[in-house]
């Protein structure tokens, strides 16, 4: 079945502006999910790029250097955006792109208010050293949300599909967590877990301390485990889900695992380097993942 629209009107010149000025705040981004993204059709594509897009609002808000008073009021701003997107009348260029997406992929308003909360979550406070169950919170919320959301301009709105979204979610933002922990502690910010910590004898929870830990390793591999879990997970849920449909989360997938066995490899030695998949590997596994 083709993916145009029956009935479909020729579009107003100030949707192409828009759709435009939204593929370049991606685009300037850099991320993997471009390339993932670039697998879809035009629509669902320009689609993915406004949920993008409005993620990286929320995200920029709580990462700002802005006053705590300020990051709480415009995450506020945001959830009344929500509501106007699904009133009808969005206002930000940003919540304008995606009142088509809203409609056309029944996109649901709880995902969008679950992402901010997450938001919240940095904003109100640096986190440091979350048990399980608030880290489990904060990837269901900034990660898990998105899936749900993607999954649905995917095309594959299944409970497998869900279920790929909850688990996926969960392992692609542990990976960032372990990726990122000298970037995070720049914030202030330590996400890995305390029952963790204290299980192999570290009690500090400020960040620059605990990555110059000799434990840090070992902690890091226990969190990497519970990664492991997660895409163990979605992949068994991928079983069931629309193969054509979710070949974007299979690249995701694919990338951010890489990225998790570099991780490992690189054992944490030295958390101020930065771990990367290449860009000839990320080619390699949209080939492998995305054209089958």
């Amino acid at each position: 079945m083709s993916d145009v629209p029956f009935g479909a009107v020729a579009e107003r010149p100030s949707d192409a502006i828009l759709r435009q000025t939204i593929r370049h705040r991606v685009e300037a981004a850099g991320t993997s999910f471009y390339w993932a993204m670039r697998l879809l059709p035009q629509h669902r594509r320009n689609a993915m790029y406004a949920v993008y897009a409005f993620c990286r609002e929320v995200d920029d808000i709580a990462d700002g250097e802005r006053p705590v008073e300020y990051k709480i009021a415009a995450l506020a701003a945001w959830r009344e955006e929500i509501d106007a997107l699904y009133a009808g009348h969005p206002r930000h260029v940003v919540a304008k792109a995606l009142r088509k997406p809203a409609v056309r992929y029944d996109l649901c308003r709880r995902d969008f208010l679950a992402i901010i909360d997450g938001m919240e979550m940095d904003a109100r406070a640096d986190i440091r050293a979350p048990d399980l169950a608030m880290l489990d919170l904060y990837c269901a919320r900034v990660a898990s949300s998105v899936g749900h959301l993607s999954v649905q301009v995917f095309g594959d709105p299944s409970d497998a599909a869900h279920a790929v979204a909850d688990s996926l979610g969960r392992a692609l933002q542990l990976t960032n967590i372990l990726r990122d922990l000298d970037e995070d502690a720049g914030r202030g910010r330590l996400y890995l877990p305390h029952e963790i910590l204290d299980r192999h004898g570290i009690r500090e929870t400020d960040p620059t301390a605990v990555l110059g830990h000799p434990a840090l390793p070992a902690v890091c591999r226990e969190v990497a485990a519970i990664a492991e879990e997660h895409f163990q997970s979605s992949i068994r849920a991928m079983e069931s889900c629309s193969r054509r449909a979710m070949r974007p989360a299979a690249v995701m997938a694919a990338i951010y695992h890489a990225t998790l066995s570099a991780l490992l490899r690189s054992g944490w030695r030295d958390p101020k380097t930065r771990v990367k998949v290449s860009k000839p590997r990320k080619l390699w596994l949209v080939l492998r993942h995305g054209l089958v």
